[in-house]
């Protein structure tokens, strides 16, 4: 079920996961549902990316224990994880954002990263910008070639669970406009139990 930002949802969701490429605002964006509606915001990167980049061992593991609770915000990345969030999210918020967009958000990031030398997730830092041309899975390389799937990804949610709303959001104002109407909606959070 396709929706837009001004469309209501058919209700007040527990589980949200959400969507978009890579530079998109997807943390971002978690961060700020999580503060609209009280949901507990899990940043899949952290459960994913061990010391020296690499996949920790239990991120599987802990993608389950995630999603077996009943109240969650977290994105929805990395192909084996993808299932387990989707058997129990409740909501699906894609940022449909354009290419420039998101390349302007993980270039200005990854810089800014790079010069803080800010440590992202068990120890590891952005990668030396140079290496954008030699490796493959430097970030903005990698927001580059993986952007058109993103879309694609909204295509098995809709064919795999056509009940499962899935919000589109095309622009930084969209964006405003849903979090505004959903926190309206909502009102003052409840605690969580």
């Amino acid at each position: 079920m396709l929706l837009g930002p001004d469309d209501p949802l058919p209700a007040v969701p527990r589980r949200i996961v959400v969507n978009g490429s890579a530079g998109a605002g997807k943390t971002t964006l978690a961060a700020a549902i999580e503060r609209r509606l009280g949901l507990p915001h899990t940043e899949a990167d952290s459960l994913f990316h061990g010391p020296g980049w690499t996949r920790r061992p239990g991120f599987l593991d802990d993608v389950a224990r995630l999603v077996a609770g009943e109240r969650w915000v977290s994105e929805y990345q990395y192909d084996g994880a993808r299932p387990l969030f989707l058997a129990r999210a409740e909501l699906v918020v894609w940022l449909d954002l354009p290419l420039r967009v998101s390349m302007w958000r993980v270039t200005r990031r990854t810089v800014r990263r790079r010069l803080r030398r800010e440590e992202l997730w068990n120890g590891n830092r952005e990668q030396a910008l140079h290496r954008i041309f030699s490796d493959r899975e430097h970030i903005i390389r990698w927001a580059w070639t993986s952007h058109p799937r993103t879309a694609e990804r909204i295509d098995v949610v809709l064919r795999e669970r056509p009940d499962l709303p899935v919000v589109r959001l095309r622009s930084a104002a969209e964006v405003r406009r849903w979090l505004d109407r959903i926190s309206a909606t909502v009102g003052t959070p409840e605690p969580p139990r």
